[in-house]
C-alpha cells in the first residue's frame, strides 16, 4: 500500500491508510495500547486495541525511537477526545504494524531540557525533538523567505567560494589551508569582495554563504563557523537605500516565520519580532546619549541590548539601526564623504539586543579604494583580482551581511547562538567538546 504523510490522515477519514515514521510516545491503557507516530509532516495517535492481536503483540514491544509502518483505518475522534493541532480530530485505528528499524534505550527523554553541552554532544538524538525540530524549521523559513524576497526585488542569486586567496575584511583571524602548491589559501571569513564583484555583472547580487572566522572567542554569540545572508546593490544614492532594502526583506521575513511557524512561538515562550511603523535610526552617538554613556567607537553588548529595549518602548520595534560609525573601525571598502569625515556610511542593525547585520555604503571609485588600502597598511597588489572591479567601471553600490544564526536566535530568544546552529563550530566543539576546559557563558 502507498504510504500516506500522516500531515494529510484528515482527508482519509474512514479508509484504510499506510503511514511510516518514528514512535515518539508509548502509553499502555489496560487491554490496549496508544502510540504517538511522527513523520516530517506532523504526528498522529494511533490505537491498538485486542481485534487486531497481532498489531497489538507487536506494540507491546515497541520503545521510543523504533521505526514502524502502520496500516489502519482513519477514524474520527469523538467530540470530548480532540486536542487542537494538526489530526487533533483523528486518531489510526492499527490493523497492522511492521518494525523497520529498532532503537537502542536512549540516554534521557527525547525532549527532556538539557544542558547546552548535553543537548550538543548528543545531537544527532536531540535534533528530533519538538523544540529543535521546531528551531530548524523557522530557520530554513528564514533563509527561504530572505532569498524570495531579494529574487523579488531584482537580484541574482551566486554562490561565493569558501577558499580565497587572502582574507575578506583585510585582518580578521583566518583559517589557513596549505594545499595550492607553494601558495597559502585562507577560508573565506565573508563573500564581500565577490559580492561587490558580481555588482558589476548583474547590479543586484546575493549569496547565502558559509564563512569561517578564526578568533579565538568563547561567548554566547560567536561560533567558528556560520551561515552569512549578504547582498549588495547598485546605483544607490547612499547607506539609506540599502538600509530601505534590509528593512523590506526584514519585515517580509518576519511575516513569513510568524505566518508558518505561528505556534513555535508559543511553544518556546517568545513572540513574533515587533516591526514599528519602521525601524528606529539613531546614530552611534545618539544612541550613546539615549544612553547616558560615554561616547566610544563601537557599542558595548549591555549598550546593545537597552538601545534595542529604547526601540520597543518609544517605536515599538524589536529591530534599531545605528549609523556613522567611525571610518576607522570599520572595513577597508566603506565609504567616507568627506564632509562627514571622520564618520563612514556604515551602519548595523540591532534586534532583541545584539547586532544581526553590518552593511554600508562602499568605495567605488579606483584610485580612492587603492588609497584605502595603502591608509589601511593592505597591499594593493595582494586585492589585484578584486580590484579589476573598480578599474573598469563600478556604480555607486552598497550592501550588507546577516548573520543566519544570530538572526535565528534572537527571533526565537534562545539563550546562546550556538542552539542556533544545527552543528556548531567553536573554540572547543566540533560534534563534540574537545577539551573539559570551557567558557562558553562567557560574554
Amino acid at each position: 500500500m502507498e504510504r500516506t504523510l500522516i500531515g494529510d490522515l484528515g482527508n482519509h477519514i474512514g479508509k484504510t491508510v499506510s503511514i511510516s515514521g518514528w514512535v515518539d510516545v508509548r502509553r499502555d491503557h489496560g487491554k490496549l495500547v496508544f502510540l504517538d507516530i511522527r513523520d516530517r509532516s506532523g504526528k498522529v495517535q494511533s490505537v491498538c486495541l485486542p481485534n487486531h492481536a497481532e498489531a497489538l503483540e507487536t506494540a507491546q514491544t515497541l520503545r521510543p525511537e523504533w521505526v514502524v509502518s502502520i496500516e489502519g483505518i482513519v477514524n474520527e475522534r469523538p467530540e470530548k477526545m480532540r486536542v487542537e493541532g494538526v489530526n487533533g480530530n483523528v486518531e489510526l485505528e492499527a490493523t497492522a504494524i511492521a518494525v523497520l528499524s529498532q532503537a537502542q534505550e536512549l540516554p534521557f527523554p527525547k525532549d527532556e531540557k538539557v544542558n547546552l553541552d548535553t543537548l550538543l554532544d548528543n545531537r544527532p538524538l536531540t535534533l528530533r525533538s519538538e523544540r529543535e525540530r521546531d528551531i530548524f524549521a523557522v530557520q530554513a523559513t528564514i533563509a527561504d523567505a530572505y532569498r524570495r524576497s531579494l529574487t523579488k526585488q531584482g537580484f541574482t542569486e551566486f554562490q561565493a567560494p569558501a577558499l580565497t586567496g587572502g582574507d575578506a575584511e583585510g585582518g580578521a583571524a583566518v583559517f589557513k589551508v596549505d594545499y595550492f602548491y607553494d601558495k597559502t589559501a585562507y577560508l573565506a571569513t565573508s563573500p564581500q569582495l565577490y559580492k561587490q564583484i558580481m555588482v558589476g555583472a548583474f547590479e543586484r547580487a546575493f549569496t547565502i554563504a558559509r564563512i569561517f572566522r578564526a578568533e579565538k572567542s568563547a561567548t554566547t554569540r560567536h561560533i567558528s563557523e556560520l551561515t552569512q545572508m549578504d547582498f549588495e546593490m547598485g546605483f544607490i544614492k547612499d547607506e539609506r537605500d540599502v538600509m530601505e532594502t534590509l528593512e523590506q526583506v526584514i519585515r517580509e521575513v518576519v511575516a513569513e516565520v510568524g505566518k508558518t511557524h505561528a505556534g513555535v512561538f508559543a511553544r518556546l515562550g517568545t513572540t513574533i519580532p515587533k516591526l514599528g511603523k519602521a525601524f528606529p535610526v539613531l546614530t552611534l552617538r545618539e544612541a550613546q546619549q539615549i544612553l547616558g554613556v560615554s561616547e566610544a567607537p563601537d557599542m558595548e553588548p549591555e549598550d546593545e541590548r537597552r538601545i534595542c529595549e529604547w526601540a520597543l518602548k518609544e517605536h515599538d520595534s524589536d529591530f534599531v539601526f545605528i549609523t556613522r560609525f567611525p571610518t576607522t573601525t570599520r572595513a577597508f571598502y566603506t565609504y567616507e564623504d568627506s564632509s562627514e569625515a571622520p564618520y563612514s556610511r556604515g551602519f548595523d542593525l540591532l534586534f532583541r539586543g545584539l547586532e544581526i547585520n553590518s552593511g554600508s555604503q562602499r568605495i567605488h571609485n579606483y584610485d580612492e579604494m587603492i588609497t584605502r588600502l595603502e591608509t589601511r597598511g593592505l597591499d594593493p597588489k595582494k586585492f589585484s583580482f578584486y580590484l579589476q572591479a573598480f578599474k573598469y567601471g563600478m556604480p555607486p553600490h552598497g550592501g550588507c551581511s546577516t548573520g543566519l544564526e544570530r538572526f535565528t536566535a534572537r527571533m526565537l530568544e534562545l539563550a546562546n547562538i550556538k542552539e542556533a546552529s544545527a552543528f556548531p563550530r567553536d573554540l572547543n566543539r566540533i560534534d563534540t567538546l574537545l577539551s573539559v576546559n570551557t567558557t562558553d557563558n562567557a560574554e
